[in-house]
C-alpha cells in the first residue's frame, strides 16, 4: 500500500462537520435502537431500523437468509476497490438497570455498545453518500446480528459478503466503545483481542450415600480439585508474554438431596488465548491435566474444547494508514493501545480476510465518579455524544483505504 495515496484536500475537515450535523440523528436512532434490543440472529425490528435509515440513500442493499443482517453498498463516482465497514446490531440477554429515561424495560440489554454501532455505521454511511463524487470505489457497510456468541460475521461470510460489491473488499474497518476517557480512539497493530474457547468437563463417578462415601466414587472432590488444577495449568505452563486466561463460570454436581453422592458433576468456563500456538497447546495439554486429576480420584472425565472467535489481528499496514488518517482529523486523540484485550470478537473471521483494522472508542459519560460499570453490565452507560465523531472516522477510514489503493494503482 502506498501510504503517498490520500483522501482529497478536506475530506477529513468535511466529514467531522458532518458528523456534528448528523448527531441528532443518530443520537434518535441509537436511542430507539436501545430501548428496543433483540438477541441472537434474528433482530427484524432492528433490521427494519437500518433498512429505514439506509432507504434515502439509494443504496443496493441486501438482507441475510440465515440470519436479520443487512448489507448495502455505495458505488463511488469512479471506479475502485472496495472497503468494508462494520457494526454489530444485537443486544444482550440482561435486565437493564441504567435508570436511562430509554432504557429498555425486558429482559434483553444494550449492554455492549451495539446501539452506538449500528447508528454510527448508518451516520458513515449518510456521510460517504454525500461525498461520494469524491470516492475512487465502493463501500460495503455490514450490519451484522449475532456477535455475542452465535458467530454472525461468519455467517454473512459464507451467504458472501465480500462478494456484496463484486470484489473483494481490499480493507475492513470496525470501531467498537468501551469504557475509557471519551472520543479516545485506540488500537495497535498485531493481535487486538483474545481468542475465545469454551470448556467443559464432567467428572463420572458412582453415586451413593453421603453417609459411606467409601462405597461410591464420589466425583465431586475430583471437579474441585480439577478447578485448581486448571488455574494452575493456565499461569504456569504459559508464557506471560503469551497469556492464556482461563476462567470455570459453571459448577454443577446432584440433584438437591445433601445425603446423596452424585453420579457425575461438571464444570464449564471459557479460555481466551492470544496466539494460534497457544490455543493449539491449550488444546493438546489440558485434556490430560483434567483426566489425570480424574483418575487420581479413581472417577473418569469427559472433556470438550470448543472454539468460538479467533483472535482478532490488525494489519500492519492498514493500521498504520488507518492512525495515521485518523490523526489528521483528531490529532491527539488518536492513541495506540500498549496491549491486547482478553474479550473476544467475531469481526476476527471478517479479519482472517480481509486486511483489518479495529478501533475501540472510549464513550464514558461526563461525570462518571470512580471505575464507570463495564461493558456487558446491567449498568453499562455509553455516552452517545460521541456518534458524530464515530461515524466521520469510518468515513475518513473507508475514504483513506479507498485512496490508498487509487494511488497503487489497484
Amino acid at each position: 500500500m502506498n501510504m503517498s495515496g490520500a483522501v482529497p484536500d478536506g475530506f477529513a475537515e468535511r466529514s467531522v462537520r458532518a458528523g456534528r450535523e448528523l448527531l441528532p440523528d443518530l443520537v434518535a436512532l441509537r436511542r430507539a435502537v436501545h430501548a428496543d434490543p433483540e438477541v441472537g440472529l434474528e433482530v427484524p425490528r432492528t433490521q427494519r431500523r437500518v433498512l429505514d435509515a439506509l432507504a434515502p440513500l439509494g443504496l443496493e442493499v441486501r438482507t441475510g437468509g440465515a440470519l436479520g443482517s443487512v448489507v448495502a453498498v455505495l458505488r463511488g463516482a469512479r471506479p475502485g476497490p472496495a472497503v468494508l465497514l462494520r457494526a454489530d446490531m444485537e443486544a444482550l440477554p440482561l435486565r437493564e438497570a441504567t435508570g436511562l429515561p430509554f432504557r429498555a424495560t425486558g429482559e434483553a440489554m444494550h449492554a455492549c455498545g451495539h446501539d452506538l454501532h449500528v447508528a454510527g455505521l448508518v451516520g458513515a454511511a449518510r456521510i460517504l453518500h454525500r461525498f461520494r463524487d469524491t470516492l475512487a470505489g465502493d463501500v460495503v457497510f455490514m450490519f451484522q446480528p449475532g456477535e455475542e456468541g452465535y458467530r454472525g460475521a461468519s455467517l454473512m461470510l459464507d451467504e458472501g459478503l465480500l462478494e456484496a460489491a463484486g470484489t473483494p473488499p481490499v480493507a475492513a474497518f470496525a470501531i467498537h466503545v468501551g469504557q475509557g476517557p471519551r472520543g479516545v480512539f485506540l488500537t495497535r497493530t498485531g493481535t487486538v483481542t483474545a481468542g475465545s474457547t469454551h470448556l467443559s468437563v464432567e467428572v463420572h463417578g458412582r453415586g451413593g450415600h453421603a453417609s459411606r462415601p467409601h462405597e461410591a466414587v464420589d466425583p465431586v472432590p475430583a471437579l474441585a480439585e480439577t478447578v485448581s488444577a486448571l488455574q494452575a495449568f493456565a499461569s504456569r505452563r504459559f508464557d506471560v508474554f503469551d497469556p492464556v486466561v482461563l476462567s470455570v463460570t459453571e459448577l454443577a454436581a446432584g440433584a438437591g438431596a445433601d445425603n446423596v453422592i452424585p453420579g457425575s458433576a461438571r464444570l464449564a468456563g471459557t479460555v481466551r488465548t492470544m496466539s494460534p500456538e497457544a490455543l493449539s497447546r491449550v488444546e493438546a495439554e489440558l485434556p490430560g491435566v483434567v483426566r489425570g486429576v480424574a483418575e487420581a480420584h479413581r472417577t473418569r472425565a469427559t472433556v470438550r474444547l470448543d472454539t468460538g472467535y479467533p483472535s482478532v489481528v490488525n494489519d500492519e499496514r492498514t493500521t498504520r494508514r488507518a492512525m495515521e488518517a485518523l490523526r489528521g482529523a483528531f490529532g491527539a486523540r488518536v492513541v495506540e493501545s500498549p496491549r491486547p484485550t482478553m474479550g473476544a470478537e467475531d469481526f476476527s473471521f471478517v479479519a482472517r480476510r480481509v486486511p483489518a483494522t479495529m478501533l475501540m472508542l472510549g464513550a464514558t459519560p461526563p461525570g462518571v465518579e470512580g471505575e464507570p460499570a463495564p461493558n456487558h453490565s446491567p449498568r453499562a452507560v455509553f455516552d452517545d455524544g460521541v456518534l458524530g465523531d464515530q461515524a466521520a472516522a469510518l468515513a475518513l477510514l473507508a475514504a483513506d483505504a479507498l485512496a490508498a489503493h487509487a494511488a497503487d494503482g489497484d
